[in-house]
């Protein structure tokens, strides 16, 4: 058992470029890493629907040209819209995933054009303009990014990923516990640097004693929660969770069982990990929890390889402002979104720092996610000997 001293995180932020040279270098890096994750896919690949609750490939791709439009060439360059008339094709919100399979979109060498066009105007813009203080730049490249990874679920979702992915690496065999003590944090990103606007202000926040898991769960661990019967037993299943599982007749994902025993496991929805914690006599970690024990580099074993689901519903911080538009997180707020934390595997280190903050539906299990458990001490710092629940 390892005990940590308590801790006041601050999110280590990459450094933002200093000039227009440097941010396009990394724009460039980052597009072409883009276009290697497509590489190997048709004309064909990049159009069809690969599964119902993701978009066809090419539209990330144009979605992602439209967006850097939008805020680098427009809102922060001041030249025109380069397409205007694709405005609320590649809107997340006037074109819903629902939708997308069904409207004429570009095809998938148009959509590389339209990048490339794109990045002419946004070129033009920032050596006129210069990168300011970066935001607006930081937004657009994180946004790539995200993008990647999202299209990458894609992939995973019809066995098209690329050669050597998922890159998920083993993990210790040794299952541990780490004892957190009582007290208040920093919680969320300084003032300093760029993050998004759901992960301020930083406030201070009292969190009880507490234990967490050294490593994610492995798929071993969660084989052996499925065959002893996981699945069945409905004490370890809130009342949505089991109505979920008995709608969709759901079992654990394929990747589990295919997976290295000593790997995380992957795949897993919100309501399954509730009920693997409830199974093991433990519970979800808060997000105040885990971005607590994780401010102390090197105590959580594993931490990147998958998203790991907290306790916590996604809502704003007190004193929220939304910025610099409120769809990216306002309107996210106060519905049955969780909140995952750490990043995985395939997403970039320079979007999932450790104030970052992810969400999904509970039932949604395409994303790379994992889980990590936490159960309650009393006050003399013992476990609680019947894993007591908030």
């Amino acid at each position: 058992m390892a005990t940590i001293a308590s801790s006041d995180p601050i999110a280590p932020q990459p450094s933002l470029p200093t000039s227009p040279e440097e941010a396009l270098a990394a724009l460039d890096t980052v597009r072409g890493r883009t276009f290697a994750l497509v590489s190997h896919l048709s004309d064909e690949q990049l159009t069809k629907v690969l599964s119902p609750i993701m978009s066809p490939l090419v539209w990330d791709l144009a979605h992602i040209a439209a967006y850097e439009d939008l805020w680098l060439a427009h809102r922060y360059g001041g030249r025109e819209l380069l397409r205007p008339d694709l405005a609320e094709l590649y809107d997340a919100f006037e074109t819903p995933r629902s939708v997308r399979g069904e409207v004429q979109l570009l095809d998938p060498e148009q959509a590389r054009a339209y990048l490339q066009d794109v990045r002419a105007q946004t070129t033009d813009a920032l050596a006129s303009r210069g990168i300011g203080d970066g935001t607006i730049y930081e937004l657009v490249l994180r946004h790539e990014l995200q993008h990647t990874e999202t299209m990458r679920q894609t992939l995973a979702l019809a066995g098209l990923l690329p050669p050597g992915e998922p890159a998920l690496a083993t993990l210790d065999a040794a299952e541990d516990w780490v004892q957190v003590p009582a007290g208040a944090f920093q919680m969320g990103a300084a003032r300093e640097g760029f993050a998004y606007d759901n992960e301020r202000p930083r406030h201070a926040v009292e969190v009880p004693a507490f234990e967490i898991a050294h490593r994610p769960v492995s798929n071993a661990s969660w084989m052996s929660f499925s065959e002893s019967g996981g699945y069945e037993r409905r004490e370890w299943w809130s009342d949505e969770g089991w109505a979920w599982k008995q709608e969709q007749d759901t079992m654990h994902h394929p990747a589990i069982a295919a997976g290295n025993p000593h790997a995380p496991a992957c795949h897993v929805s919100w309501f399954e990990a509730d009920a693997f914690a409830r199974a093991a006599g433990a519970r979800l970690p808060s997000e105040a929890e885990w971005e607590k024990a994780a401010g102390k580099q090197g105590v959580l074993a594993g931490m990147g390889m998958v998203w790991e689901w907290t306790s916590s519903r996604f809502n704003g911080y007190p004193g929220f402002v939304a910025h610099p538009y409120r769809e990216y997180s306002e309107v996210f707020f106060d519905g049955d979104y969780r909140v995952l934390r750490g990043g995985s595997w395939a997403s970039d280190p320079r979007v999932a720092t450790l104030t970052f903050r992810n969400w999904d539906h509970p039932l949604r299990r395409q994303i790379f996610a994992g889980v990590r458990l936490a159960r309650d001490v009393d006050p003399q710092g013992r476990m609680r000997p019947d894993g007591a629940r908030d």
